[in-house]
């Protein structure tokens, strides 16, 4: 059976896969898994119940699977704060801001209206480790808390949650960003009202679109997953650049005045070129994926800043910042994780950030991009294969380390089972397109003919 977690919560199409009773159910299940331990000891000193924060996005879904979750936590003895549609972010500040001792949103991310998802944050605003999640899993279906009378949960709204994320990320802010034109995109998603606020609170001049969410038009054919009309945006009212979020706001991605994209890894390469410049990048070091691009390794190296690479998930990047006590991480994909101010991605808080790193040194957004060269990367999914046989297939071996004697250090090769479906992802970078290109689809062939059944 697959496990129900999947790299960033449940998530499935909302009202067949993702039902209020799975929402009920998971919701009862994580008051029972995360009001356990010393902390649930400390509760019961004090007397008090243990309390939620909960939110959600403006897919239309997120109404009923609030309610099940809501009604799942405070049947279970839990007070919930409802904080209404905020960005992922958000919450999870929130829940640390306050001290809350867990959270929950409801989001599917930057996938499509008809799907939504549920992730968990702990005690501090962090996402839960596996083996918390699949503790939550098991506990699915078996005794659940139920107490009566004044043990049973609340159900409040949390009034001016909007509010404190506000003043909280214009308190990041290392300047202001007046005389800057920035238009947000914000996929008519959870970031609807708080990005435009924030950005004209912090001086900045600011367009919108994607802003209008109506329940079923989230990431509809706007924010990060679909760059063109914030490209268009951007060059039809002369701006300095753009910003876009995906529905639950924790990806940022960019664009400049041309209207040329600024991806996570570039995004990450000029923050953390600042942070090192002021002391502020710890061990001067920064987590990226194995999926980052090699220009941003080399960049990165050129200016004595080390990396270190996670396999793909904003989660295990978390995880390894917070192992080491580092400053910055993130993934291509505009996941990026500043520990000083977030918990986990934050794409207004990046954002932001960027946009002051212009104002601050006066260059613009190409200009900055400019400190990493990126290099062709060449992505082919071998469908239909036995991916669980992949490590241990000596000639596939062979094929890729021919392919990597080949290219040297002008490139490199990575090849990933999927954790969801039969197939494995075959990436290839080149300094050059055709070769990147050339050397995927030679060991996609190679992988075809080793492992189709």
């Amino acid at each position: 059976m697959p496990r129900l977690f999947g790299t960033d919560g449940v998530r499935g199409l909302a009202n067949r896969e993702l039902t209020a009773d799975l929402a009920l159910g998971l919701a009862q299940a994580a008051a029972a898994v995360l009001t356990q331990g010393r902390h649930a000891d400390e509760l019961r000193a004090a007397g008090r119940r243990p309390v939620a924060v909960v939110a959600r996005d403006p897919r239309v879904s997120g109404e009923f699977l609030t309610a099940a979750v809501a009604a799942g936590l405070a049947s279970s003895g839990v007070d919930v704060l409802d904080a209404g549609v905020i960005p992922t972010p958000a919450t999870a500040f929130l829940i640390d801001s306050i001290r809350a001792d867990f959270g929950v949103m409801i989001s599917a991310s930057h996938n499509p209206a008809p799907d939504n998802g549920i992730k968990f944050f702990s005690f501090g605003g962090t996402k839960l480790p596996d083996e918390v999640e699949d503790r939550i899993e098991s506990h699915l279906g078996k005794q659940k808390l139920a107490p009566i009378g004044g043990g049973v949960g609340r159900i409040q709204r949390f009034a001016d949650a909007e509010d404190r994320y506000v003043v909280h990320l214009l308190g990041t802010l290392p300047n202001r960003l007046d005389g800057l034109h920035v238009v947000l995109d914000c996929a008519h998603g959870a970031a609807a009202g708080v990005s435009p606020e924030t950005f004209r609170d912090a001086g900045a001049k600011v367009t919108v679109i994607g802003a209008d969410p109506d329940g079923m038009n989230i990431n509809d054919g706007v924010g990060s997953t679909h760059l063109e009309p914030l490209r268009a945006a951007v060059r039809e009212h002369g701006a300095d650049l753009g910003i876009a979020h995906d529905g639950d706001a924790d990806r940022c991605l960019a664009v400049d005045a041309d209207g040329n994209v600024i991806d996570g890894d570039r995004i990450m390469a000029i923050l953390a070129v600042s942070m090192h410049e002021r002391g502020t990048l710890t061990d001067d070091t920064l987590v990226v994926t194995v999926m980052s691009n090699l220009g941003l390794r080399r960049a990165m190296a050129e200016r004595g800043i080390r990396v270190i690479e996670t396999r793909v998930g904003d989660r295990y990047v978390l995880e390894e910042l917070s192992a080491g006590g580092l400053a910055l991480g993130g993934e291509q994909s505009g996941h990026v994780i500043m520990t000083e101010f977030a918990t986990t991605g934050d794409g207004v808080l990046t954002g932001l950030h960027l946009a002051a790193e212009m104002v601050r040194t006066g260059r613009t957004l190409a200009e900055l991009a400019s400190v990493m060269t990126v290099y062709p990367q060449v992505l082919v999914n071998v469908r239909g294969v036995d991916h669980h046989a992949l490590a241990d297939d000596a000639e596939i071996a062979a094929a890729v380390a021919a392919v990597e004697a080949e290219l040297g250090e002008s490139g490199r090769v990575l090849l990933r089972p999927s954790g969801t479906e039969p197939m494995v992802r075959v990436m290839v970078e080149a300094a050059e397109q055709e070769s990147a290109e050339r050397h995927a689809e030679a060991l996609a062939d190679v992988v075809r003919v080793r492992l189709t059944n």
